[in-house]
């Protein structure tokens, strides 16, 4: 059977078939003409064959749009499987086909297109105090990295030389062999993929086109950043090879317990004690913020321990926005532990006085306390 006939003949189905369609089909086909059920027919064996060469191509979507817009001439010279003809003569060809359909990313292919290897992207962890995350903060690190070779302009050549097509691969970075029905392709031993090769390699960088070297590095850290922020600086990661774009720098900030503040999102918390006098007849405090001033806080008359008030506003800064968080006050109510005589003589004075309304939490809860032991002894 001529490998000429139609793909789609071939299976017996419409060109508008779905891969369903064209699978079970070929399952079909396959086991009819399978050369174990006709031991010995030719025609059975070449159908086979030619059915195996309609469905390599039909099941896969590039080459079936190649096909659809190109016919068999998308598969000359040994193109990917089509028709059996022999080597890899013709694989140039057939990128050039895909390439047209799909783009230069696809193939890979042709003289000096293989694909550049990009520098590696790299890791700076960077601790900072919470006012700093507050007001943002200038600052210069020190990396070392693989920069860019100044003696080869990053070409790996020695100055005066430049680098050659590979032999090997005609530049492609990648050999191709046929097997049958398969395409093996793997990358180039000749140039390990690069397309090229570098007869006279720069003493500098031994050919890399990159060299280790220190260098300082301005990061601005914007206010309102948190612990795991990370800040991108683009192209100062590590140089390419042979003079492939540099990859990125990432820094990863880490915000160092503060003494005072605990933060959560844009809101900041602070424990404040307040004595039991301000706390029983209420006043007013001040709470020194981040921003350097004194924030007011009004102290309703008998507030308890464990109370939160909350001032608007007065937080951390909104990252790359307008706006800051809030701070919040926890009350904590401290019992004094020294005293005068003079307030040890008031003290008992009040408590003389005291009716048990002056704290309803308690005077509530020991009569709970009553009506329980006394459910007890009934």
């Amino acid at each position: 059977m001529s490998s000429k006939t139609d793909y789609y003949e071939l299976l017996e189905v419409e060109r508008t078939a779905d891969g369903a369609t064209i699978k079970s089909a070929y399952r079909k086909l396959a086991m009819q003409c399978h050369p174990d059920r006709n031991p010995g027919c030719k025609d059975s064996e070449a159908k086979f064959k030619a059915i195996n060469e309609a469905y390599d191509c039909l099941k896969d979507e590039q080459k079936r749009a190649a096909y659809d817009r190109f016919g068999h001439a998308a598969f000359e010279q040994g193109g990917m499987g089509g028709g059996g003809r022999g080597g890899h003569a013709g694989f140039s060809d057939f990128s050039d086909i895909f390439e047209t359909i799909f783009g230069d990313g696809f193939a890979g292919g042709g003289g000096g297109r293989q694909q550049t290897r990009r520098g590696a992207d790299l890791r700076y962890d960077m601790e900072i105090s919470l006012e700093d995350a507050f007001h943002g903060r200038e600052t210069t690190i020190e990396i070392e990295v693989s920069t860019q070779c100044e003696a080869c302009d990053g070409s790996g050549a020695e100055p005066g030389t430049s680098a050659e097509t590979c032999p090997t691969c005609a530049g492609h970075g990648k050999v191709r062999a046929q097997q049958g029905f398969f395409v093996i392709e793997r990358t180039c031993p000749s140039c390990h993929g690069a397309g090229q090769r570098i007869k006279s390699p720069c003493r500098a960088c031994r050919g890399e086109g990159r060299v280790d070297k220190r260098r300082s590095l301005d990061v601005n850290v914007p206010a309102g950043v948190d612990e795991g922020t990370r800040i991108r600086l683009s192209g100062q990661g590590e140089a390419g090879p042979r003079g492939a774009p540099a990859g990125d720098l990432y820094i990863f900030l880490h915000v160092k317990r503060h003494r005072i503040f605990e933060r959560e999102g844009t809101n900041l918390f602070c424990r404040v004690p307040i004595s039991f006098t301000l706390a029983a007849l209420g006043g007013t405090i001040e709470v020194p913020g981040l921003d350097g001033e004194d924030h007011e806080i009004r102290i309703p008359a008998g507030i308890q321990s464990g109370k939160q008030l909350r001032q608007r506003g007065a937080g951390m800064p909104v990252l790359n926005a307008r706006g800051r968080g809030d701070l919040v006050i926890q009350i904590e109510v401290e019992t004094p532990t020294k005293l005068s005589a003079r307030q040890k003589e008031l003290l008992e004075e009040f408590r003389a006085t005291e009716t048990g309304e002056e704290c309803p939490q308690s005077s509530g809860f020991f009569s709970k306390i009553k009506n329980v032991w006394s459910d007890l002894t009934d």
